[in-house]
């Protein structure tokens, strides 16, 4: 198949406020003898791609295509021999014209050149638009569920902004585990599409103590875990909201990032603290076929509801919105943001 020299992606020059966002030309990606060469139909917008916009993750040169994450059909396969032959490989049994997801950046332009551990299959029953809206945060909810803490069956599990995308997912994990799930969120129309996705307990940050409420829900003995993608504003809370022996996992910054802290805060309550990043937990072939399978099955089997709360167009001004709306906190936005890249 011929492939044009150019293609149109959302991209940086420089580092910045969403105004640095545009849609522009870039060179089609490099077709790498390993990679697998995909057609974008979705774009998934998450707060990682805020921090390459603003410089928090370094770029390693510009102009930058973002986007960590999406979904599409195979346009090429590999050409490298040994990849073609590795057992791992011919295990997912890829074909072009395959309905597939991915985690690369770069994700978000009309071409993907994408190692082939980083691509992961999709079944017939799930749509491209779903596939594309739950990979990453999918992949971070269920190996951060697994091996930062294994939630288990009568654990209080506390996660804050309950109604994010990646929230929702946590939420339905721990529920289907048998776990107590407590939430934080700003709205009463958002903490309803919590309680839908398994929240037993959706605190209303804004006008309610959510420590004390915590404290309240637990009988003052605190939670197990606490997942926080919220960073600077939530990190001190934390640690009045975990029992003895609790767990804390920093899962983002979408606050800032917290500032330095002795390890003897730790000493109060014998407290486990993670800053974890998914990618380090789908490393290998195995990794990623094991947690990739597991995902896609969930959705497939109805255990896990993906929300998109909405479809922005391709253009700058889109891709500009869709990273504005994902990082007002106590915004309107419930759920999954996605760029639809393409028609077909």
């Amino acid at each position: 198949m011929s492939f044009p020299k150019t293609i149109q992606a959302i991209a940086i020059e420089k580092n910045g406020d969403v105004d640095v966002i545009e849609k522009r030309t870039v060179a089609f990606p490099e077709h790498i003898p390993g990679n697998i060469v995909i057609k974008v139909h979705y774009g998934g917008v998450n707060f990682i791609d805020t921090y390459y916009r603003k410089g928090l993750y370094p770029a390693k040169s510009f102009p930058l295509t973002l986007g960590m994450e999406g979904s599409g059909t195979i346009a090429a396969l590999p050409t490298d021999e040994k990849v073609l032959n590795d057992e791992q490989f011919k295990k997912r049994g890829f074909k072009v014209g395959d309905k597939v997801a991915f985690l690369n950046l770069g994700a978000h332009a009309e071409y993907a050149s994408v190692p082939w551990v980083k691509v992961y299959s999709v079944p017939e029953s799930v749509s491209l638009l779903t596939a594309g809206a739950a990979l990453l945060q999918g992949l971070t909810a269920i190996t951060f569920a697994t091996e930062s803490y294994n939630i288990k069956k009568g654990d209080f599990v506390f996660i804050h902004t309950v109604a994010g995308g990646l929230g929702l997912i946590l939420s339905q994990i721990a529920k289907a585990r048998g776990a107590i799930v407590v939430g934080t969120t700003s709205t009463p129309e958002k903490a309803e599409i919590a309680r839908k996705h398994g929240a037993d307990h959706v605190i209303l940050y804004p006008t309610e103590n959510t420590v004390e409420r915590t404290l309240e829900i637990t009988g003052g003995e605190g939670v197990h875990v606490v997942y926080d993608g919220v960073g600077k504003d939530t990190f001190e809370d934390d640690f009045k909201l975990l029992r003895r022996k609790g767990t804390l996992v920093a899962v983002g910054n979408a606050s800032g990032p917290v500032e330095p802290f002795a390890p003897l805060k730790l000493v109060e309550k014998n407290l486990a603290i993670l800053r974890p990043a998914m990618f380090n937990y789908v490393v290998t072939p195995e990794e990623s076929l094991y947690y990739g399978t597991e995902l896609y099955k969930l959705i497939a089997n109805g255990t896990l509801k993906i929300t998109v709360y909405n479809e922005y167009p391709f253009t700058s001004e889109g891709a500009r919105n869709a990273q504005s709306d994902l990082a007002t906190r106590g915004g309107k936005t419930v759920g999954k943001l996605v760029i639809k890249l393409t028609e077909n």
